[in-house]
This record gives C-alpha cells, sequence and structure tokens, in this order.
C-alpha cells in the first residue's frame, strides 16, 4: 500500500469531512441529543452497568455524544478520536451542556502519550477496530489505561458483515486481516445522498484475532454476545423489523450483525 503511515493521514481528512455532515444528519439527531437524549444501545447498556462516580475512557470518541451520555450519566468522561474537526465540536458541545467531559485528539495508537490517567472503564463501539492495522498494539493501549481489575467494554459490527459487498449478494471481502482495504466513495452512512468525496484505508479483522489480542496483553474475558440484528440503520437492504433492530431483509436473521464484550484486566 502507499507508505503505512498515510493511512493515518487519509482517515484523519475523511473523518473531518464526515463531522459536520454527521452532525447535521438525521442519524446524529443532534437536537434530539441535546434535548438530553441518550445516544446508547440497550446492547452496551446492559453490559456498562452504573457509571456514576466511574472514570471512563472512550476511544474513537468520534464528536463524542456517546462521552457525554456517559458524563450525564454520572461518570468522569474522557474521549479520544483522530479527527481534529471533531474533537473541536465535541468540546464545543460539551461546554454549551455545561459538561465535565473531556476530550484529548490523538492517534489510538499514541494516546499513552497524551494522556496519564487511569481508567476504571475504557470503552469503544459500532466501527473502530476496522481503521487500525494492528490490534494487538490496540489491545495493549486498552490494557495500559485501565486500572487493576477495571473493566474493558466494548460492542461493534461483526466481522461477518465486512465479508460483503456493499448490497450483501455476495462475499466480497476476507474474514480475516490480509491486505488494506482501500477505497473512495461518495456520500457516507450517516447520509448516503450527501455530496462529500472520501478515501478510505481500513482492515477487517476476525473474532479469533480481538480476542487473543486482549488476551495477550492481560484481559479476562468474561462474556462474548453475538446478536443478529443492528441498533442502527446505516446499511443498504435493511428493514426494521422491531422498533430500533435492523437486519438485511433478504437474509434475516441469518447472520450476526453486531457482538458484544467485556473483558477484565487481571
Amino acid at each position: 500500500m502507499e507508505n503505512q503511515h498515510d493511512y493515518i493521514n487519509i482517515n484523519k481528512q475523511t473523518w473531518n469531512n464526515k463531522t459536520d455532515v454527521h452532525i447535521a444528519s438525521d442519524f446524529y439527531d443532534m437536537k434530539g441529543f441535546l434535548e438530553g437524549k441518550s445516544t446508547l444501545q440497550s446492547i452496551e447498556l446492559e453490559l456498562l452497568g452504573d457509571l456514576k462516580g466511574k472514570k471512563i475512557l472512550h476511544l474513537q470518541c468520534h464528536f463524542g455524544q456517546d462521552t457525554m451520555t456517559f458524563s450525564r450519566m454520572g461518570a468522569q468522561a474522557t474521549g479520544v478520536d483522530l479527527s481534529d474537526k471533531a474533537i473541536e465540536r465535541a468540546r464545543e458541545y460539551s461546554a454549551q451542556l455545561n459538561l465535565d467531559t473531556q476530550f484529548v485528539c490523538c492517534d489510538i495508537y499514541d494516546a499513552p502519550n497524551h494522556l496519564d490517567e487511569k481508567f476504571d472503564m475504557v470503552f469503544t463501539s459500532y466501527g473502530t477496530i476496522g481503521w487500525l492495522p494492528d490490534l494487538d498494539k490496540w489491545a495493549n493501549v486498552i490494557s495500559h489505561f485501565l486500572k487493576p481489575s477495571g473493566l474493558f467494554v466494548m460492542a461493534d459490527f461483526h466481522p461477518v458483515v465486512w465479508m460483503f459487498d456493499d448490497y450483501f449478494k455476495e462475499i466480497g471481502y476476507n474474514y480475516f486481516k490480509s491486505d488494506p482495504i482501500i477505497e473512495s466513495y461518495t456520500g457516507t452512512y450517516a447520509d448516503r445522498y450527501s455530496s462529500i468525496e472520501t478515501k478510505t484505508i481500513s482492515w477487517n479483522h476476525s473474532t479469533s484475532e480481538l480476542l487473543n489480542a486482549l488476551i495477550t496483553k492481560g484481559l479476562e474475558i468474561n462474556c462474548f454476545n453475538e446478536y443478529d440484528y443492528s441498533p442502527y440503520n446505516c446499511f443498504n437492504e435493511t428493514e426494521e423489523f422491531e422498533s430500533g433492530k435492523f437486519r438485511i431483509k433478504h437474509l434475516g436473521n441469518k447472520i450476526p450483525m453486531v457482538y458484544a464484550l467485556t473483558a477484565t484486566k487481571k
């Protein structure tokens, strides 16, 4: 591929371009959020538990809706993201809402050089690890920031989903990590009709790669749950079969769409 470091600059520019489009989209419902709506889904809420008084680090937080939701739930929340535009907006909204949410702009792998704290919990969710080439380095960052017996909570789209082409008609990508996936497209998952043009560099990661990365960095897997639906309508060919639950219409409940896990630092 292009210089390995280019993925950071290319993806950062992409997420900078997406930020204001996402903020203006119905998908992110910023009006509802500013009026007090929680942005967390039942999948992760069941695993997070009571956050009052907890210090929580949110990795790849975009413009911080979930991070600020943690603050509203009584946590001391810090969000980290690569996009300086997203972090700028996150800080603006945190100030507007009179929250004490903290935000740090940096590459996730470099976060230990920007943040000198330990946390009760580390959280990441929905469309995150695909932007990272090395899950061992990622898991090391999680372990670094967790206090002893601290909890890692993750919810994300299932790697089976990323095997399909855009319309879920055939297998288009490797289940296992292989060469970087370099793509250019118009629009974004939050606004498919947007005119923004983006280039991305991403990687697929298998379930075994994910779990073994966490295990080898001293995290003990407590649970690993799989779901036959997505709580977000962010794919093509979807149907809402129950309120807030989406599947690929012609595949029904035949494929896993989301997984969630918790792991404790030994």
